[in-house]
């Protein structure tokens, strides 16, 4: 077997990068290599720096517990012990945007979780089975950056996972209007209900920022590249709620659909069960064999039976119907912390590998 690429976290100490480090674990192409954070964080062992803070279900890997934690600020000394680097840093904005262009500009490929570069025209923002092409703009990035192999790419938001594969999948259909309201978990917050106890029983009508990110970002996923940077599509148009919900993990969507074009419902059923995209046909490691599952039962799906379905990785529809106002409405499911965050990111590098956009330094 090839070597795998070292592999560095940036932000590894929170729940993001803890979620990184558990799906890397084994993983048949990448070795997790260096671990970075903020500066009272560095220099303490992985396990020293996380304490009692490990949030994940499965426990910590022994083979991170004693690595020592760099200074997520210094990037050259980072950048030269890495192929490439995982981005889950807590910062603002625009110290997110600086460090990610910094590594980027040290020729380390930077593939990132968070949201400040969603919007920089030339930054592919990619789920892997939708718009793998946008990649492509990474060639017009590193002019702009004047990099050989450094870049930034992001994947989108958590809560529009489980209904954007959805109207990808029926496009051909003319999806013109669309009402979604996500109802999402605490996790997606970086909180589990010890952290956060007020969510027990309770209901959170509020997300900054994110009602913005759902009705947007579908349009960028489904733009082109014109021009050396991506384009946004114009429709169809998407209005949205977000409401924390009292759920640790799973990002559930109700959502309604006007079509230009009237399909039956077996029609867009067989949509969905007949969907594939590039990491299907590629095989890559972290890929989903059937990305959307269509469960026929009335009461499906439900976060405690489905939400782990194709360990994380796929999407859950069912209560597909007619409706009385819309053509159609139905309920989407996704994994908000693994397809909707580091797993979607894993899987965006296994496809930037394999398009040959991360290579080993050596190479």
């Amino acid at each position: 077997m090839a070597e795998k690429l070292k592999v560095g976290i940036l932000g590894g100490t929170g729940m993001v990068g803890q979620r990184f480090i558990a799906l890397l674990e084994n993983h048949p192409w990448f070795q997790v290599s260096l671990i970075a954070a903020s500066p009272r964080s560095a220099g303490k062992t992985y396990e020293e720096a996380v304490g009692g803070r490990w949030k994940m279900d499965t426990p910590m890997p022994e083979t991170v517990k004693n690595m020592v934690v760099m200074n997520v600020n210094e990037v050259e000394k980072v950048s030269a012990q890495v192929d490439f680097v995982f981005s889950a840093v807590d910062m603002t904005k625009d110290e997110i945007k600086k460090i990610e262009e910094d590594y980027a500009k040290a020729e380390t490929p930077v593939v990132s979780n968070n949201s400040a570069h969603r919007w920089t025209p030339d930054v592919p923002m990619v789920v892997p089975e939708i718009n793998p092409e946008h990649m492509n703009v990474i060639d017009f990035q590193r002019k702009r950056l004047g990099t050989k192999r450094g870049f930034v790419a992001v994947k989108p938001n958590c809560s529009i996972q489980s209904y954007a594969p959805v109207l990808t999948a029926w496009m051909e259909y003319e999806p013109v209007e669309v009402v979604a309201t996500t109802y999402q978990a605490i996790s997606g917050a970086g909180k589990t209900f010890q952290d956060w106890p007020e969510m027990v029983g309770n209901i959170i009508p509020y997300i900054g920022g994110e009602e913005e990110k759902s009705e947007k970002e579908p349009l960028r996923i489904w733009g082109e590249i014109r021009d050396g940077v991506i384009v946004p599509a114009q429709s169809p148009v998407i209005t949205c709620q977000c409401i924390r919900v009292p759920v640790l993990n799973g990002h559930t969507a109700a959502v309604f659909v006007k079509f230009r074009k009237k399909p039956a419902k077996e029609e867009l059923i067989q949509k969905l069960r007949d969907f594939k995209g590039e990491p299907q046909r590629l095989g890559l490691p972290s890929a989903p064999a059937q990305f959307i599952r269509y469960l026929e039962e009335d009461a499906r799906p439900q976060v405690a039976l489905d939400v782990d379905y194709e360990n994380g990785m796929g999407i859950n529809v069912g209560r597909l119907r007619q409706d009385t106002v819309y053509d159609y409405k139905f309920v989407g499911l996704s994994h908000n912390t693994v397809r909707g965050a580091a797993g979607g990111a894993v899987l965006c590098a296994e496809l930037l590998k394999a398009q040959g956009y991360i290579t080993g330094k050596t190479v």
